[in-house]
């Protein structure tokens, strides 16, 4: 993208969140005591919550944490309202919308945010990392759209819906700063080392390109919690993160 060459080399390092994709509360609390106190980031997601429903979050909010609440909602605007404003009343610090969802979804997602109390942010979800180009056109039946494309048009949208930033691909990062301006969030899932198999991410990014890219947010899923010691595969990353 043309702007994409101007923009401000990053500034910060971006912030790891460790996904607690885990079935039950006792196995995510096994999970955080391997990490310990160097990790205080998590982001819950909808296998936990669930099963397991608010506790998580209140769980993780009294042992100090910050969470990131994925929800991906998706639904009316009334009812994405009542959800978001529910979300921060818990203590949430980030929660996830589909900006698919259109504008008067996301205005009402940032909305209910302010209505709940605290200081949660609202990210609106492009497109999903499990697709690719051949792929995303095929599933959503519109030819020849492409997903850097829809990455931009869905980050423009949340924008001026006033969402703190978005969630993308690495890849993506760049082009989004350049649209929305480097003070509008990135948060970027499947992250890998080189060579770390992809599973089911189609758009993957090492820590090192996701730093150089400047990225706001990463979530560190598998890559961690399936190393046999979480605790030093969580030590590497933040490493390559911080160069």
């Amino acid at each position: 993208m043309a702007g994409a060459m101007s923009i401000p080399a990053p500034t910060n390092l971006p912030v790891p969140i460790v996904a607690l994709d885990v079935p039950t509360l006792d196995d995510a609390k096994r999970l955080v005591a391997q990490l310990g106190a160097p990790t205080d980031y998590y982001k819950v997601g909808l296998q936990l919550f669930v099963r397991e429903g608010p506790p998580v979050v209140q769980w993780l909010r009294g042992e100090g944490k910050k969470v990131f609440l994925d929800l991906k909602l998706h639904d009316i605007p009334n009812t994405v309202r009542g959800a978001a404003a529910s979300a921060a009343a818990l203590g949430a610090d980030l929660l996830t919308v589909h900006a698919v969802g259109g504008d008067e979804m996301l205005r009402a997602a940032v909305d209910g945010a302010a209505e709940g109390g605290g200081e949660m942010s609202v990210l609106g979800v492009t497109v999903l990392t499990s697709f690719d180009d051949a792929s995303y056109s095929t599933s959503i039946g519109v030819e020849r759209l492409r997903v850097a494309e829809a990455v931009i048009g869905f980050a423009q949208r949340a924008r001026v819906s006033g969402a703190r930033g978005v969630v993308c691909a690495g890849a993506e990062v760049g082009a989004v700063r350049a649209v929305c301006g480097v003070d509008f969030g990135t948060l970027v899932p499947g992250i890998r080392t080189t060579g770390g198999a992809k599973h089911d991410q189609a758009r993957t990014s090492t820590p090192a390109a996701v730093r150089a890219a400047g990225a706001t947010w990463v979530i560190l899923g598998r890559t961690v919690t399936a190393a046999a010691d979480p605790a030093l595969a969580y030590a590497e990353i933040v490493r390559s993160l911080m160069g």
